[in-house]
């Protein structure tokens, strides 16, 4: 090899093959399921062990992987498989606070993203960090600070309150606000179970396939057990044949299955009327 390529070539080869050598056993993380330990993820051992060499060549060809200005002043040095840069993190700006007199109650992650590789291994359930989960939830707050600051008739003064109160629940732990059942009303009960139902139907979307009518069925049910929507309305829900006049109108046919809803008519008392 060294006489074909030369030392530093060589060296450059070595390091590419270790690179997917190792992007491999990371893969492999990913594949145990959602949900990985945090004392198995590689970032939190001291000194994972692995890494490579960079070089003059290497960099030049594009090995070294940062923003420019960031490189190593002497060469070579020692990199790292996994790690935290400085550059990984992006500051939060101020604009990117909620306005405290809107009444938000949503824990704001100090940093706006953070890309960082050993910060992302570390994430113990799904695949989201906390600054990601943040910039979903966030929607929401945009919602209703836009329509909040809009000027509709009387007729629609309560738009903004429908709107944004679909990811609030009975028990007062969604959000943005954790409103308790007592500060909900019908409208806007009725709007978080139209809202899940039409996510989880919906076939349009890139991430998901739209599931059937009866997979939906049943994990509405485990949101009415979790205290998560009103179980009175989505009785009402199952009882009308609302579910399945909206999926003869919008779903495909191969998601329209028979759904027994006697199962699902049985509930413990509802605490929250």
């Amino acid at each position: 090899m060294f006489s074909l390529y030369g030392v530093a070539e060589s060296v450059a080869v070595f390091n590419l093959f270790l690179m997917l050598a190792m992007a491999h056993f990371v893969a492999g993380f990913a594949l145990q399921g959602d949900r990985m330990a945090v004392e198995k993820c590689p970032g939190q051992q001291e000194g994972l062990g692995w890494g490579w060499w960079l070089c003059a060549h290497a960099a030049i060809h594009g090995f070294f992987v940062g923003p420019a200005g960031t490189e190593p002043d002497v060469l070579p040095v020692s990199e790292p498989l996994l790690a935290d840069k400085p550059w990984h993190v992006i500051p939060r700006p101020p604009q990117q606070v909620p306005d405290p007199r809107y009444g938000f109650h949503m824990e704001v992650p100090e940093h706006l993203d953070n890309l960082g590789e050993l910060h992302n291994l570390a994430v113990s359930r799904g695949t989201l960090t906390e600054e990601e989960r943040y910039k979903i939830n966030d929607h929401i707050v945009q919602t209703i600070v836009m329509l909040e600051n809009l000027p509709f008739p009387r007729s629609l003064s309560r738009v903004a309150e429908y709107a944004g109160t679909h990811h609030e629940t009975l028990d007062g732990k969604g959000y943005p606000r954790r409103l308790t059942a007592q500060q909900l009303s019908v409208p806007s009960r009725i709007m978080a179970i139209a809202d899940i139902f039409e996510a989880l139907t919906a076939a349009d979307r890139p991430y998901k396939k739209g599931k059937s009518l009866s997979e939906c069925i049943a994990i509405l049910a485990g949101f009415r057990d979790r205290h998560h929507i009103d179980p009175d309305l989505f009785e009402l829900f199952l009882r009308s044949g609302v579910y399945r006049t909206y999926a003869e109108t919008f779903l495909r046919p191969e998601q329209i299955d028979d759904v027994d809803i006697e199962p699902y008519l049985t509930k413990a008392d509802n605490p929250f009327t």
